[in-house]
């Protein structure tokens, strides 16, 4: 776990070179990049952390990543937490509107620009404290 400053992101990836690369590319001092290899793993971390936002493969051997953001929404602790599909699969519709379906909030296909996720992480860090800073505000007036 990290300290309340600490964004902490969840990436889920079953190749071990694209964990690396998100890892590399969100660098920062306040961005704790936790990494699982699988869908079951990624379930389990889900509990042990509070998570601004989950980096899901769509493509991974046993639970796809459709399967895993489907039972994230299904927990109390973890249906709001945003989840981008990071994917290689083509982009036709069905597949597109399969992972909004499962929970998704967003796409970025591989090969990723370095850029637009960084862009769109960046996003979802600022709603995150955004969030935190308002319950915690919330709470001081009760």
């Amino acid at each position: 776990m990290s300290d309340a400053k600490t964004i902490n992101i969840l990436a889920v990836d079953d190749r071990a070179e694209n964990l690396l690369a998100i890892e590399s590319i969100l660098e920062a001092d306040e961005v704790n990049i936790v990494r699982a290899n699988s869908g079951n793993e990624a379930l389990s971390l889900m509990f042990d952390y509070d998570f601004a936002l989950v980096l899901l493969d769509v493509q991974m051997p046993g639970m796809d990543g459709f399967e895993a953001a489907t039972l994230m929404r299904g927990s109390e602790k973890t249906r709001h937490i945003p989840i981008i599909f990071i994917t290689a699969i083509n982009k036709e519709k069905q597949h597109i509107f399969k992972g909004y379906d499962a929970g998704a909030v967003d796409y970025i296909f591989k090969p990723f620009d370095a850029g637009i996720l960084r862009s769109k992480v960046n996003v979802f860090i600022d709603l995150y404290r955004q969030r935190n800073t308002l319950e915690e505000l919330t709470r001081k007036l009760e």
